[in-house]
């Protein structure tokens, strides 16, 4: 085979493996939410206060996604099933949910990634 051969369209090998099978969305492959995510957002809703949900919609790279921000501005992010299991998800514990396409993220998130960057934590 020729060097340039392996740029010609349908010669050379076929991807093969899991990236062939999987289900993907655009050009990449998004996991799914499983319970080691979930049991992560209630755990970290249990120990904080303050904390507001922001469901961010599926994009090319990742699923659907809840972000939880606290009274301080630290966060924490994980896939979830769906948009509607995120807001019912928030509903449950009494947490105020917002869509993040909507309103975007608190400033408070911001403030606090700054002032752990400055003290080397991120």
């Amino acid at each position: 085979m020729a060097w340039m051969d392996r740029f010609r369209r349908g010669s050379g090998t076929k991807m093969k493996g899991p990236a062939r099978d999987a289900a993907r969305t655009g050009s990449t492959r998004v996991r799914a939410a499983d319970t080691v995510d979930l049991e992560h957002l209630q755990t970290w809703v249990a120990e904080r206060r303050g904390v507001e949900g922001f469901v961010e919609p599926r994009t090319a790279v990742s699923d659907v996604t809840l972000l939880l921000v606290a009274h301080d501005g630290e966060w924490t992010r994980r896939r979830v099933p769906s948009v509607k299991w995120a807001h019912d998800f928030c509903n449950r514990g009494q947490i105020p949910s917002y869509d993040a396409a909507v309103v975007g993220i608190p400033q408070r998130m911001r403030d606090y990634n700054r002032r752990k960057k400055l003290e080397g934590g991120l």
